[in-house]
């Protein structure tokens, strides 16, 4: 697994035909251009009364910032829009048979690598795991490996449930625990390949949260298989095993948004899919010759280890001529979802990090132009966070310049409405599709359920969406000045938090929101736009301490609220004993 260079592409051939490149193309042009034109379109309205009194740099770049925020939601809505007409073309999706007439002629190895995780939780899962391959026929072909970064307090727990676990499999199971955690998962994940890569066809990378089922793993590994110039499959997990508020309203957002967020995704990035570290099957010698990682030089900001690394990995394959797919599952593929806002914050400030390291990428050599695109989009992702406080500051500003002149800046009704198409649009297309997919709409509590929760949805994103950017500021405010993210273990679970930690956490939130809240109280002109913004910070910790409350969250779910495929069965029939795990494919909650 030799380590690349960034600096110069590899001599290699492509490792067969990757797809139709001219509808591809198409695709592409038609989201990159309708993009453009509806941000242009779009400053161009805010542009027109800004030019009453003359132009200055000032105006200019409000423009250059409205036109580049607009065309970022726009891409969002076209790439919804496109998922829509696919799904609506493909028609709801059947589940395939139990039965599975083929299976993979490879070896597969299922990676776990797990850091200072719950034991008990983490064996659970792959223990359902090796009996799920078990039922479906595939114990020989698929061997498990428990990569652990923990440190040697935990060793003990982990070997014993290892030993037992071992005992009780028909698949083989191995257990390594590293004593230098170098780079972290994917330093990991290089050491498995450089030590036993060898002896495996493909390898499915897991996270300590994930859960797949045997049917998903077999399906996997006999797709690649059979076609064999494609190194990468990235299936779409389901969120599963949500109790508290914050995590049921993901569980719920991802079940109903997701199939068109994912269609539209898969319909314009084609063989230049992305990689996002877990849930997927990997080509092990194509990951072996593509993707060593080196270390970015420590004399310039963001360097280190690369953090993000699913992404480059993805971008590395498809330089060597590897195609990255990515596919739908009906069922199979699962993780979980952060608890709480503030363990969100503290998983996104280490992929703010990771994602801003990309930044140094863009120009590495041999780089298909879609995956220097992904690689731009990971690190706006965090980047239209201090964009959009600075957007709102300058339409303070130009606002009170504007009066000083004697000027009047609203925005047109039209432009209003296009804006709310923009940010809304997508929720709005995923209703549409669900209408055609009866299996999942049952499964969401039909559409009472569905209606029913679909504006507490739209109220809890408005709230926490200022909550979200400013987190997002504070992060990257943090990373400029050379402060790196640490590498903590992950809290899965919880029955909520003291308030006393939420009002620590958010005390510059409420700062912020009581300073805008008293700049609209004395009547400063244009701070009535930043009202939204002002409520949603000034409400923050009590937001962040409701969400995080597992009793809500089951209460919600009992009255038809945030209801998703994984409560399905919960919210039918009520709770089932503490003893007996939920972990049927389709329904999946695991509990320790």
């Amino acid at each position: 697994m030799p380590v690349q260079d960034f600096s110069r592409a590899p001599r290699c051939a492509p490792a067969g035909p990757v797809g139709h490149v001219g509808p591809l193309f198409q695709r592409r042009l038609f989201l990159i251009t309708g993009s453009f034109l509806f941000g242009l379109l779009a400053a161009q309205e805010m542009f027109t009364p800004l030019r009453s009194d003359g132009i200055d740099w000032i105006d200019a770049g409000f423009a250059l910032l409205f036109f580049g925020l607009f065309a970022w939601i726009a891409f969002g809505f076209l790439s919804a829009v496109a998922g829509l007409f696919v799904l609506l073309g493909r028609g709801p999706v059947d589940l395939p048979n139990r039965e599975l007439a083929v299976m993979p002629q490879g070896r597969t190895a299922v990676l776990m690598p797990i850091y200072n995780e719950d034991v008990g939780a983490v064996f659970c899962r792959l223990g359902w795991m090796t009996r799920s391959v078990d039922e479906v026929g595939a114990a020989g072909r698929f061997d498990f490996f428990v990569l652990s970064d923990s440190d040697e307090q935990a060793y003990d727990k982990e070997y014993i449930a290892f030993r037992r676990l071992r005992e009780r499999s028909r698949s083989r199971v191995y257990y390594r625990r590293r004593e230098r955690n170098t780079a972290r998962k994917p330093g990991n994940i290089a050491e498995w390949v450089r030590r036993f890569g060898g002896g495996y066809d493909h390898m499915i990378v897991l996270d300590a949260d994930s859960l797949m089922s045997g049917e998903a793993m077999v399906r996997l590994a006999t797709a690649i298989e059979a076609r064999p110039n494609i190194g990468l499959l990235q299936t779409v997990p389901q969120l599963i095993n949500g109790q508290t508020m914050f995590a049921r309203w993901h569980q719920f957002a991802s079940s109903v948004y997701g199939p068109v967020a994912s269609a539209g995704l898969r319909w314009w990035s084609g063989t230049e899919a992305t990689f996002w570290g877990h849930n997927a099957i990997i080509r092990v010698r194509a990951f072996a010759e593509s993707c060593g990682l080196p270390a970015l030089p420590e004399d310039r900001l963001l360097g280190g280890h690369i953090m993000s690394h699913d992404m480059v990995e993805a971008a590395l394959l498809r330089r060597r001529g590897w195609a990255v797919h990515m596919v739908t599952l009906p069922s199979g593929s699962y993780e979980e979802f952060p608890p709480t806002m503030i363990d969100h914050a503290v998983r996104d400030r280490r992929w703010c990090q990771g994602n801003l390291q990309h930044l140094r990428l863009l120009d590495a050599a041999g780089f298909h132009w879609i995956n220097r695109l992904q690689l731009f989009m990971g690190a706006s992702a965090y980047l239209t966070a201090p964009l959009w406080l600075l957007l709102l500051s300058a339409a303070t500003l130009e606002q009170l310049r504007a009066d000083f002149a004697g000027l009047v800046l609203l925005p047109s009704a039209w432009l209003l409405g296009l804006t709310v198409l923009m940010l809304f649009g997508p929720k709005l297309v995923a209703l549409l599709a669900l209408s055609q997919d009866r299996a999942l709409l049952r499964e969401l509590g039909g559409w009472r359920c569905v209606l029913r929760t679909f504006p507490l949805e739209i109220i809890t994103s408005i709230i926490t969406a200022p909550i979200v950017m400013l987190t997002q500021t504070m992060a990257i405010i943090e990373i400029l000045r050379g402060r790196r993210s640490g590498w903590m273990p992950q809290r899965r679970a919880t029955e909520g938090l003291a308030f006393a930690e939420v009002a620590h956490f958010y005390r510059w939130h409420v700062g912020l929101g009581a300073l805008l809240m008293g700049a609209i109280a004395v009547g400063i002109d244009g701070t009535i736009w930043s009202l939204p913004v002002a409520i949603g910070l000034l409400l923050a910790p009590g937001v962040a301490w409701l969400t995080a409350r597992a009793d809500i969250g089951e209460r919600l779910v009992r009255r038809g609220f945030f209801v998703s495929p994984a409560d399905y069965r919960r919210f039918e029939e009520g709770p089932l004993p503490e003893s007996e795990p939920l972990l049927e494919p389709g329904y999946a909650v695991v509990r320790s």
